[in-house]
């Protein structure tokens, strides 16, 4: 058995919404000190809507794969539902990640979090997700 999905294997390679956005409404940054992993999440947000997310990632193919596919996963999405991603969601849409690996999924969501937290922060609106 292979130790990465072709679906980890594709979001490594050809990683989707990579950069930074200019003006973001929200930004977020987590990072594993254990693992030495960075996530920025970037995101634009109309009317409660993510219009556009990007991320920039530094860490091993696991932290890219799952950047690069919780951001496809919430793009386009109301912030109501973008706050229900899971890491074990990531984790499966990418169709698994090995056990040592699964924090990367973790950081993804956090990420998330913390933009979405960012942007109510600076538009003093409540975070109650």
């Amino acid at each position: 058995m292979a130790l990465y999905s072709q679906k980890v294997m594709d979001h490594f390679r050809h990683p989707r919404n990579v950069g930074s956005i200019e003006n973001a409404d929200g930004i977020g940054e987590v990072g594993n000190g254990k693992c030495g992993d960075i996530m920025r999440m970037y995101l634009k947000i109309d009317n409660d809507i993510i219009s556009d997310v990007k991320f920039e990632t530094f860490g091993c193919g696991s932290a890219i794969a799952s950047s690069s596919m919780a951001t496809e996963m919430i793009k386009g999405k109301p912030l109501a539902e973008v706050m229900k991603l899971t890491n074990k969601a990531v984790t499966e849409a990418l169709d698994g990640l090995p056990t040592h690996k699964l924090h990367c999924s973790v950081l993804a969501e956090e990420a998330i979090r913390a933009a979405v937290q960012d942007y109510c922060s600076k538009n003093n609106l409540e975070y109650n997700f």
